[in-house]
């Protein structure tokens, strides 16, 4: 789903995707179809039927770890992704959500991506939600590609580092829990940056940390993967939106939930938002939950 603007040239490490642009015809039905459903009370029919409390799916994942330290254990990371503020998405809409993580009470949340649907503003239609989530370890956050839309996305990371959300922009956070490190690397998106530097975000992992890649387009996972990678979480795809024949195809490739790449396992999540139309087909809105657990050193 695309922004409209061009990235500029950029370091890429090898991870950047060509970016999809619609013609002017598909952009005109997806505005129609957009106004048209904002006219019928869009937003309030999608968050009764997809974001109220037992409509959303909690998705468990389990990603297991040779010679993980005793002290992560069990760490566990709540992902929301591809949140689409604007049209279909508000102030409150994410509260059952929100309420339901931090019931889980997860050591860690991460965003990965596509906090708006349009404009950067809109961004702040759910601060208020996300703000209230609450775990031990903190909550991190990556861009999608309609974060870029009009390239206004620093001010999205600056209103939400001040109530305590980081953006990790080519970075790497190293979260020390007793003698175990998690490595939480965060990507710029690969369509749309201006820069995808995977090598700067990396610098920081250290041999023997459990590196956790957020990247928001599963199609650079293939070469993130790899021997010191634990795992990588994106979104983007919305699990097709509409699982029907043919309408499937309109959004990006889906390549499925998890995939095992050698060492490192892919975890897509379905997403919260939607795009265009507020309809979910076969595709239920979810939060993934990622527990860690140790296994036999190889």
């Amino acid at each position: 789903m695309d922004t409209g603007s061009d990235p500029k040239q950029a370091t890429d490490s090898g991870v950047r995707v060509p970016a999809r642009r619609h013609g002017r015809l598909r952009r005109s039905i997806a505005w129609i179809a957009e106004h048209s459903f904002v006219a019928l009370g869009g937003r309030w029919r999608y968050r009764r039927r997809h974001l109220a409390q037992g409509r959303f799916v909690e998705r468990m994942e389990t990603v297991r770890v040779p010679g993980l330290a005793p002290e992560l254990e069990g760490l566990t990371l709540a992902q929301l992704s591809d949140l689409h503020a604007g049209p279909f998405l508000g102030p409150g809409d994410l509260r059952p959500v929100v309420e339901a993580v931090n019931r889980r009470c997860p050591d860690l949340v991460v965003l990965t991506g596509d906090m708006i649907a349009h404009h950067w503003s809109e961004s702040l239609r759910v601060l208020d939600d996300l703000a209230e989530l609450n775990p031990t370890l903190g909550t991190f956050a990556i861009f999608g590609n309609h974060d870029y839309r009009g390239r206004q996305e620093g001010r999205i990371a600056d209103a939400y580092g001040q109530r305590g959300i980081r953006f990790l922009r080519n970075e790497c956070e190293r979260i020390e829990v007793g003698s175990g490190v998690l490595a939480l690397v965060g990507v710029e998106d690969l369509e749309e940056a201006k820069e995808v530097d995977l090598e700067q975000a990396r610098a920081p992992v250290q041999a023997g940390d459990v590196e956790i890649v957020l990247c928001h387009n599963p199609r650079g996972a293939s070469a993130i993967a790899g021997a010191g990678c634990t795992a990588i979480l994106s979104g983007h795809t919305h699990g097709t939106q509409v699982d029907l024949p043919l309408l499937r195809r309109l959004g990006p490739q889906h390549p499925g939930l998890r995939l095992e790449l050698g060492p490192t396992t892919l975890i897509v999540s379905r997403g919260l938002g939607v795009v265009a139309v507020p309809l979910r087909v076969g595709v239920p809105a979810e939060v993934v939950y990622v527990r860690l657990e140790g296994s036999p050193a190889l």
